[in-house]
């Protein structure tokens, strides 16, 4: 009985139902971060095996030149207007019937050349009848002289008055005014006569006729017979920004030799005549900001024609050792023009420069840049600033072995200032 009592006080106890639910959690969760650990192990591993390596930047393709340096001319260019040297309206003086026409409609004429011929009956006539006045008054005034010299004699025999010789003597001071009265209108009917044939009062070419023969011409019609305009030489009339003043002042100054004008076609292809500055206009347009100026071009072929719009360069000055790029290599940014230039390790970079003038693909650049470098001309849109290298595009091996250049170089360029070509622009 006693031993019974003591067996049941040591048998172990079961375990409460909260500590059996704490445990399972414990043992999950240990389980769950295990699992997750292992897992995070095998996706980062894998992730890194299939991972590749960054990718390079691949070099931009572009087109390369080297900068140049050249004697270049330096010139202001506009747009001009080709015009006669002189025009004259052929007009009539006087009244009268148009009876002959002396010149062919589009043809040149010399100075003095007839080109009308008016009635001259009337004008004829009139001198005549002025030449006989003229006459009579001399008759009469070498009669009064012969008396004035009787009565002079008569007086010192005492036959004769004082006042019979004062009178002979005014006589004879007033027929002479009568002769030289006469002698004045025989004068001008003689210009008058004259005026009925019409000579060119200079070299030119005349236009369209515009008065038929037959008809009455007066001297008050206002369109005239024909119009002359003088086109060897021939002018051309321009006109360059107000900034320009200085510039033409100093050349000007340095040089007793008229400052050259170049004439082109509208496209800027052909260069039409070389001439001579011959005004600088007196005072600027304040409405435009323009100042006016005109050139004499020597016209033998009549290559330039009046009423014709040409394109105009007035030539400065020449610079010698100027740096020149292909004008595709400037770049206009908001504020400034750059170049991107590349160096030795093909790294391109946009670099600010000035430009002083662009014209005939060639642009002159005087801050900026070093003869020898290279400046990118085709391709710039692709380029970053330190963002990746450059390289030339490749070339067909037909075009290379034509031309002989390499990959990636500039065709040669000509000669900057050069007198043909298209028209260039001052900055």
């Amino acid at each position: 009985m006693t031993t019974t009592t003591r067996n049941a006080r040591t048998a172990p106890q079961p375990l409460q139902p909260s500590h059996q639910r704490r445990a399972t959690w414990l043992a999950a969760a240990t389980f769950m971060l295990v699992l997750g650990g292992s897992a995070w192990a095998l996706t980062h591993h894998a992730a890194n095996a299939a991972k590749p390596d960054a990718p390079k930047t691949p070099p931009v393709q572009v087109t390369t030149a080297p900068v140049m340096s050249q004697n270049v001319q330096v010139y202001r260019s506009g747009i001009g207007t080709v015009a006669s040297m002189a025009t004259v309206t052929v007009k009539t003086r006087i009244d009268g019937q148009l009876d002959k026409v002396g010149f062919v409609e589009g043809q040149d004429v010399k100075a003095g050349q007839l080109l009308a011929k008016l009635d001259p009956r009337t004008l004829q006539a009139q001198l005549a009848q002025a030449q006989a006045t003229k006459a009579k008054d001399a008759a009469q005034l070498a009669n009064a002289r012969a008396d004035f010299k009787r009565y002079t004699t008569l007086l010192g025999e005492d036959a004769a008055t004082q006042q019979q010789v004062d009178t002979q003597k005014a006589l004879v001071s007033q027929l002479e005014a009568a002769v030289q009265n006469d002698a004045a209108q025989v004068q001008y009917a003689e210009v008058q006569l004259s005026f009925t044939r019409i000579a060119a009062p200079m070299n030119g070419r005349v236009g369209a006729r515009l008065v038929d023969p037959g008809n009455i011409v007066h001297a008050t019609d206002a369109n005239g017979l024909v119009v002359i305009n003088q086109i060897d030489p021939i002018a051309v009339q321009f006109t360059l920004p107000e900034d320009a003043v200085q510039d033409i002042n100093r050349v000007q100054q340095q040089s007793a030799q008229p400052l050259a004008v170049v004439a082109y076609d509208r496209s800027g292809a052909q260069m039409l005549g070389t001439g001579k500055l011959i005004l600088l206009n007196n005072q600027i347009d304040t409405t435009s900001g323009t100042v006016q100026l005109k050139g004499s071009f020597a016209n033998p072929q009549h290559t330039l024609w009046p009423g014709q719009y040409v394109n105009v360069r007035l030539q400065l000055e020449r610079r010698a050792n100027s740096l020149t790029v292909p004008a595709a290599a400037i770049q206009r940014g908001q504020d400034s023009t750059y170049v991107w230039v590349v160096d030795d390790q093909n790294k391109a970079e946009n670099v600010p420069v000035h430009v002083v003038q662009i014209a005939d693909g060639t642009a002159v650049v005087d801050k900026g840049l070093q003869a020898g470098q290279r400046v990118v001309i085709d391709g710039q849109y692709k380029l970053k600033p330190g963002v990746g290298t450059v390289e030339p595009p490749p070339a067909s091996p037909a075009s290379s072995a034509a031309t002989g250049q390499k990959a990636g170089d500039a065709p040669a360029r000509k000669p900057a200032g050069s007198t043909s070509g298209t028209s260039g622009s001052s900055n």
